[in-house]
């Protein structure tokens, strides 16, 4: 299991639900243990990403407070 990221996600602008809907969507298209980078604007997303990895088996490795937004770093559950 590589620690390097697969995808980076620039979601800045989009509002609820379309981050983890569009996380969700590319986090489908990878094997388990994959790891995303995804920055986003929404301030919702700092509750929604981290309950959207807890309920569908994917860990939260990192989240980072950036000006205006967040950075989520998130391990592709089995």
């Amino acid at each position: 299991m590589a620690d390097e990221i697969a995808a980076t996600l620039d979601l800045r602008g989009l509002k609820c639900p379309y981050p983890v809907i569009k996380t969700e969507n590319q986090l489908a298209k990878l094997g388990p243990g994959a790891m995303i980078s995804v920055e986003t604007t929404d301030p919702l997303a700092a509750i929604d990403i981290p309950h959207f990895c807890s309920e569908n088996g994917h860990v939260l490795v990192s989240q980072e407070k950036l000006d205006g937004g967040h950075r989520f770093l998130i391990r592709k559950g089995s």
